[in-house]
């Protein structure tokens, strides 16, 4: 099934190199094109003919466009990808590998900023069934629990959400 949503991530002139380490980090990924700025509209759009303009790639059949567009627009945490952990393993993987280069000590709740600017929330599968549970005293346990936490753990939830 093929998506027909395709967020677009603005770069200053990085697309290329986020991209390369984004398809590290993520399985059975992949850089799937890459254009060029031409010389046409070098008034306009300034960049080097034949420099990187977009690369598109997919993160684990998501697809993504990653432009140069120059130093206009910066992420910020408005805007978040958010990343399923099925265990404490693939929490720790997901932020370890993301912090490279970056400072995972910034990061709260689960949220990390990557060495690109772009925000990642590491999260695992169990977490909203324990803050959605029927039984508030345990949810807001929990809930209390993640405040405290900059990389989430799992065990130390459960223990919180248990009581």
């Amino acid at each position: 099934m093929t998506t027909k949503i395709t967020p677009c991530l603005w770069f200053d002139d990085q697309a290329e190199d986020a991209a390369l380490f984004y398809i590290s980090v993520f399985k059975d990924s992949k850089i799937t094109a890459i254009s060029r700025y031409p010389e046409a509209g070098q008034e306009t759009h300034g960049r080097p003919p034949g420099s990187v303009l977009t690369v598109a790639f997919e993160l684990n059949g998501q697809s993504f466009t990653a432009l140069n567009g120059g130093p206009h627009f910066k992420f910020t945490e408005a805007v978040s990808f958010q990343i399923d952990c099925v265990d404490q393993e693939e929490v720790d993987y997901y932020w370890q590998r993301l912090s490279e280069g970056s400072d995972p000590d910034k990061g709260q709740c689960g949220w990390i900023k990557d060495k690109f600017g772009l925000f990642w929330q590491v999260v695992p599968k169990i977490l909203p069934e324990l803050l959605s549970d029927p039984d508030t005293a345990k949810a807001q346990r929990a809930f209390q629990a993640m405040l405290q936490m900059k990389k989430l753990d799992i065990a130390a939830l459960q223990r919180a959400f248990a009581g």
